[in-house]
């Protein structure tokens, strides 16, 4: 073909024939058989609700907007930066920084208004508002748990709200507390939205809110978490009667992400949403509400779901705590109560036949060796009536302390029952355990044997038979090896293991137990204070300066059975080492022990000894901490003013307002004004003593203050090291130079 005639491009497919399309088959939907008299009358279908595809358990309350997320992450970067800054870091002394902060948290609670619900939901907003929990005043707190009303049996179960309302209710008590006390903030008036009520009020609601639903959230992982904190609000004085404060936290796994969160606390300096007054006792809506909740499980569980309570990793912190408010409440020996149930009957039959011995029950010999429910059991031992445990001692516990204290779950049971015994059980089971205590020691479970001490320490009895528990549970016999008890006991080692590896770092179980010991009756602790008497001044020295050991010390000095002769001797022993013993961060705490317990003559010997070492001490980091209480120039110029002053910091601080009329309302000084004063006085005095007689003599005949003279030195320690300076330049000039004329202005 020529190339005139040939053209680009691809070649055209000839057309199909048209064909007649195939009709396809039309399946018609077979109809849905009807229920007949044939189908089974258990088969039920599920009813559908309405609005079930609008719900989704992840944001039942619907969806944060993008734009409100992305402005509460920065409120959360702004109060984040306000926790971590101190309350002395930065801003203008003239302004006031609480005022900028105020006004930016009512532009975020402004915001909030209307969200709360879907912002406690969201994963990335309800760490947000715990954090902005801690700042709000009582009528924001108010407000905002007044906004979740009605939605609590939803929130508590949700898996980031529930945190939000755990926090809630955490921050609750000290608002509940200026409440009791009729300290109420001012409540805009506003007649569209109603009347607010007090936080006290709203939590009794939220408790009616979840009252019906209560025995199911015991059991669900995130409420159940809620729940210990609303009971630990409810009743404040669990966690002085009982260690229940670490059940109301968070899962350890919940705990740990939470520590990376930065601190939780008011970004406000002046502490508006500070503590209460130290009352704990919660009102008396309160204490219904607690005992409603027990009244609820007791209605709606039966004894074996009870029982079962206990093993249930979720539930049964949380029984615990129901066993706790039970017994505060003086319910434990009402008929069926949940104590009753899980002890199978014990507190029942002891009520009906004291004398009766009770039946072994396998379920309480299981709790004693699980790990999860014998935390339950341990409750119970503290909680139960006194009739109950006696029965309880003699079934569960009494000849088969060698088992027990060596198990390592029940032993820990073993210590709470051993702190109610009586001088006789107490006897009976040091004697069972005799053998027993060399093993437990070479294991590392002492609480058994703390425990012991500690009751022999509260009934003031016992004393022989622990120290013969001690010495053999080291393994001393001689009166030469006793000198060795406090090494031994330290790294908790017998006398064997100790001469074969003295290299060992003291335990916090030694240590412990070396205070408890030193808590028994005089004759008793004298085996301590001997063996400690005995240590080489190297020695000595190492345990004041590690801070396991030097705790040790210090119940030497505060234990008030330890007789005044043995801790004079032990502050004189340290004469000539004290610039040692507080060159050290822990051992500079033992020397301020020591200078605190001593008397105006034992200061005085302990400052006259580290005279020579007064730049040894400047020079310290932490040896100038402690010279700063010694006023050694004082000392060294004028002794009598000295011990005056030591004499009158020595007197008990509630004896200072009775011996001194109350100073007038008008004439206060402020903080500011009694600071200078003070600096200023010092100063006064301090350049007095140096520059010779006139500038003493021009203060004594001062009439403005007729009595200067009497009047004590006060405290120098507002004074830094460069005014020590300018004192040590001024002593070293000569007398009779330096007062020529001036030449020039």
């Amino acid at each position: 073909m020529p190339k005139e005639l040939r053209k680009r491009g691809k070649k055209k497919k000839p057309e199909p024939e048209w064909q007649p399309p195939v009709q396809q088959p039309v399946h018609e939907p077979q109809p849905v058989p009807q229920r007949t008299q044939e189908t089974p009358s258990w088969i039920v279908s599920a009813p559908k609700p309405d609005d079930s595809d609008d719900v989704n358990p992840e944001a039942p309350f619907g969806y944060v907007e993008v734009d409100v997320k992305a402005y509460f992450r920065t409120v959360d970067i702004q109060i984040r930066d306000w926790q971590n800054t101190t309350a002395d870091a930065g801003g203008d002394q003239d302004s006031d920084p609480n005022e900028e902060r105020r006004m930016f948290f009512v532009a975020a609670l402004t915001e909030m208004g209307g969200k709360e619900k879907q912002l406690a939901t969201d994963p990335d907003c309800s760490l947000i508002l715990e954090r902005m929990t801690y700042s709000m005043d009582d009528f924001v707190r108010r407000v905002f748990v007044d906004s979740l009303i009605g939605s609590y049996d939803v929130l508590v179960k949700h898996r980031f709200a529930s945190h939000v309302c755990q926090t809630l209710f955490t921050v609750a008590n000290q608002t509940v507390s200026r409440e009791k006390r009729g300290v109420l903030p001012t409540v805009p008036e506003s007649s569209d939205k109603g009347e607010l009520r007090t936080l006290t009020q709203l939590i009794v609601d939220v408790c009616e809110e979840l009252l019906p639903v209560f025995s199911s959230l015991v059991m669900n992982p995130f409420a159940s978490h809620v729940i210990r904190a609303l009971l630990l609000l409810l009743s404040p004085n669990l966690v002085t009667s009982q260690e229940t404060a670490q059940h109301t936290m968070r899962s350890k796994k919940s705990a740990a992400w939470k520590a990376k969160q930065g601190p939780l606390k008011s970004v406000f300096k002046d502490g508006h949403s500070g503590g209460d007054s130290g009352d704990n006792a919660p009102p008396e809506v309160f204490t219904q509400a607690a005992r409603k909740f027990v009244e609820a499980i007791r209605s709606e569980l039966g004894d074996n779901e009870t029982r079962a309570l206990a093993a249930d990793k979720v539930a049964s912190p949380t029984l615990q705590m129901l066993l706790a408010v039970e017994a505060d409440q003086q319910m434990t020996e009402e008929p069926d109560s949940l104590m009753d149930r899980v002890l199978v009957g014990l507190i029942s039959a002891s009520r009906e036949n004291p004398t009766s011995a009770a039946p072994v029950s396998d379920y309480l010999n299981t709790l004693l060796r699980d790990p999860t429910s014998s935390h339950l059991l341990e409750t119970i031992v503290s909680k139960c009536p006194d009739l109950a445990f006696s029965i309880l001692w003699a079934t569960y516990f009494q000849g088969n302390l060698a088992r027990i204290a060596s198990h390592p779950v029940a032993n820990f049971v073993l210590a709470k029952a051993v702190e109610r015994l009586s001088v006789a059980q107490l006897t009976e089971a040091c004697t069972e355990l005799h053998n027993v205590w060399p093993k437990l020691i070479q294991t590392s479970r002492t609480g058994v044997l703390r425990a012991a001490i500690d009751r022999a320490a509260a009934l003031k009895a016992c004393g022989s038979e622990m120290t013969e528990a001690v010495l053999s549970a080291f393994r001393i016999e001689s009166a030469e090896e006793r000198t060795l008890l406090v090494p031994c006991m330290l790294r908790l080692q017998t006398l064997q293991e100790y001469n074969a590896a003295k290299s060992d770092e003291p335990k916090v179980q030694g240590a412990v137990l070396l205070q408890s010991l030193l808590r028994l009756p005089e004759p008793h602790n004298q085996v301590v204070s001997d063996s400690l008497n005995s240590l080489s001044p190297e020695e000595m020295l190492a345990i004041a300066h590690h801070a396991i050991s030097s705790r040790v010390l210090d119940a030497l000095l505060d234990s008030p059975t330890v007789p005044l002769k043995v801790k004079r001797q032990y502050v004189l022993s340290s004469i000539g080492r004290y610039h040692l013993l507080v060159d050290d961060r822990i051992g500079s705490r033992v020397g301020d022990r020591c200078w605190a317990f001593s008397d105006t003559y034992l200061k005085e010997k302990i400052a006259r000894s580290l005279i020579p070492q007064e730049q040894f001490l400047a020079g310290s980091f932490y040896g100038k901490f402690f010279a700063r209480n010694l006023n050694l120039y004082l000392l060294q110029r004028r002794p009598d003013e000295w011990r005056t002053m030591q004499t009158e910091r020595s007197r008990p601080a509630e004896s200072a307002p009775a011996n001194r009329p109350p100073p007038a309302a008008d004439a206060t000084p402020s903080k500011g004004d009694m600071k200078r004063k003070r600096e200023g006085d010092e100063i006064d005095e301090l350049f007095g003593a140096a520059l010779g007689k006139k500038v003493r003599k021009a203060a004594l005949v001062e009439p403005a203050q007729p009595e200067a003279k009497a009047k004590p030195l006060p405290s120098s320690e507002a004074l830094d090291a460069g005014l020590a300076d300018v004192l040590g330049a001024i002593r070293a000039a000569p007398e009779g130079k330096g007062h020529g004329k001036r030449k020039g202005r």
